[in-house]
């Protein structure tokens, strides 16, 4: 997955400064000079399973009729189908491509079924019925994880957001050392994205068969860190009463 270029996020230019005026008895220390900030940087690193499995299961049939060919095959089709209908996957989500050729003096037929699930109990649940009722007559793949789109995305969002309040929290230990208050931001800028690990739907999996299910979840998990620099306003000394608070 390659990182988005890095981009500034916020850039706010300060208003000129007013006038200065004695602030009056009680009401708080004087604002600070004009011009003082703290200048830091931030980073971040989360990670994401996956939230998607594929699975893919052939069966075929092979008989001196034709027909029986196809009716044998259809009745596994329609028991696969309804299986995964009745554990809540929806008929988008399932596929179905059918072969149909002459061998010798016989018809074979080959179909396969790819479904995918969002809920992985589900898909355990599935695979199972179908293991246990369909035997040897159903050969059903390891499922292959990956990442939609939308799940990446909201990776990356999670990850610079992460970043971002490290780098405000930063600023107000920085701050408050030295016994000043944080101000406003006046600059926000992403430098550097990361992301590796995790796959995608196209991705052609490399996982020997013999994982367990956990060990290809993780071998799917994404990872992202982020490293930001920001800017932000001292806005003087820091109320006693606030820190208190």
């Amino acid at each position: 997955m390659a990182p988005p270029p890095a981009r500034v996020f916020a850039e706010l230019v300060p208003a000129a400064a007013p006038t200065p005026t004695s602030a009056p008895a009680g009401r708080g220390s004087p604002p600070a000079p004009p011009g003082r900030e703290v200048h830091v940087s931030g980073s971040a690193e989360l990670s994401a399973g996956p939230d998607r499995a594929r699975v893919s299961l052939r069966l075929g049939s092979r008989k001196g009729a034709a027909g029986e060919a196809r009716s044998s095959v259809s009745r596994r089709l329609e028991y696969i189908a309804q299986s995964a209908r009745q554990r809540g996957v929806p008929e988008e989500n399932m596929t179905v491509m059918e072969d149909f050729s002459r061998v010798e003096n016989t018809y074979q037929v080959e179909a396969e079924v790819c479904i995918i699930f969002s809920d992985f109990g589900k898909m355990q649940s599935v695979c199972n019925l179908l293991v246990e009722k369909l035997g040897t007559s159903v050969t059903i793949s390891p499922p292959h994880f990956y990442h939609t789109p939308e799940a990446v995305d909201t990776l990356r969002r999670q990850v610079c957001v992460a970043a971002v309040g490290n780098t405000r929290r930063k600023a107000q230990e920085v701050c408050r050392l030295f016994g000043q208050s944080l101000g406003k931001p006046l600059l926000i800028r992403e430098e550097e994205t990361k992301e590796w690990g995790g796959h995608i739907d196209s991705h052609l999996s490399n996982s020997p068969d013999s994982l367990t299910l956990q060990e290809r979840i993780q071998n799917a998990t994404a990872y992202a860190s982020c490293r930001v620099f920001a800017v932000f306003e001292i806005k003087g000394k820091e109320n006693r009463r606030n820190k208190v608070l």
